[in-house]
Parts: structure tokens; C-alpha cells; sequence
């Protein structure tokens, strides 16, 4: 199987059977993500225990197969990591979506979110890709112990 079939089974895969989508009860943060440019947008919810560790999440909301599949890759990568380690993850993705120079050992930890690497070379996309990841970045980020509101999506920036 080439490269190309591969990403589009994942995409698919997660587009059509996500693993996280639905609400996450008692969630310790709840951000709607919206992409003016598309209409994309998510629920995002994360629920972290008393260490800082995120132990569920899930979204709700509707876009197009890349910005579902990739906030679904994204739940599968963060649940379970510190929110300085899902931060990190952010940050290996955002990087990688811009086409900057990113190591393969950085990009490996992605797991199935590397196969939307391709993505940097289809910019009209790109703000699909990351939407998931920038509400994620904007929640924990905040500092609170719950994130609730809105935020827009408008550049990739």
C-alpha cells in the first residue's frame, strides 16, 4: 500500500468511526472551536484529574473529514499525557502542518496525526487540520481550571 492510500484509510477511519466523538461527562474543560473560513467547527471537551492528567475527551460539532479525522487523532494522542506533554504534541503538529522543520522522532509521537503531514502542501486545508489543536492549545493554555467560551480560527498563525 503507497503513502497516499495509507493516509486516506487513516483519514477515513476516523473520519467515518471516531473513537471520541460524543460528550465527555463531569469535563474539566469545554471550548467551542469555530473556522470562519469553512464553517468547521467543535465541542471540544478535556477532563483532567488532580495532577494535570488528561484522562478523557471527546468533541462534538461538524466539518469537513479532515478537521473531524484530526481532532479525533488528537484525542487519541493527548488522553493520558500531562497538558505540558498534549502542549508539546501541539506544537509538533502546528509545526508540522506549516511545513516547518520538524524531526522525524518529533513527528513519530504524532502516531496516526503524522499521516496529515501532506497537509502543509494544501493550504486551504491547513485550517481544517489544526482547528482540533489550536481550541486544544487556546483550553489549556488558559490557565483555568475550567475553559469555557468560543474562539475563531482565522489564520494559522
Amino acid at each position: 500500500m503507497d503513502l497516499k492510500a495509507l493516509y486516506q484509510e487513516i483519514l477515513n477511519e476516523h473520519n467515518l468511526n471516531p473513537s471520541h466523538k460524543g460528550l465527555t461527562e463531569n469535563a474539566t474543560f469545554t471550548l467551542h472551536g469555530v473556522n470562519p473560513s469553512c464553517g468547521d467547527n467543535i465541542y471540544l471537551q478535556l477532563k483532567t484529574d488532580e495532577n494535570g492528567i488528561i484522562t478523557d475527551g471527546s468533541f462534538s460539532g461538524s466539518g469537513c473529514a479532515i478537521s473531524q479525522a484530526s481532532v479525533d487523532m488528537m484525542l487519541d494522542d493527548v488522553i493520558g499525557k500531562s497538558k505540558e506533554e498534549a502542549l508539546k504534541l501541539a506544537s509538533t503538529f502546528m509545526g508540522m502542518i506549516k511545513g516547518e522543520d520538524v524531526s522525524e522522532t518529533d513527528i513519530e509521537e504524532l502516531d496516526e496525526a503524522a499521516s496529515l503531514q501532506n497537509i502543509s502542501k494544501m493550504p486551504a486545508r491547513v485550517k481544517c487540520a489544526v482547528l482540533g489543536w489550536h481550541t486544544m492549545e487556546e483550553m489549556l493554555k488558559g490557565g483555568k481550571n475550567e475553559a469555557s467560551g468560543s474562539v475563531e480560527h482565522c489564520s494559522t498563525e
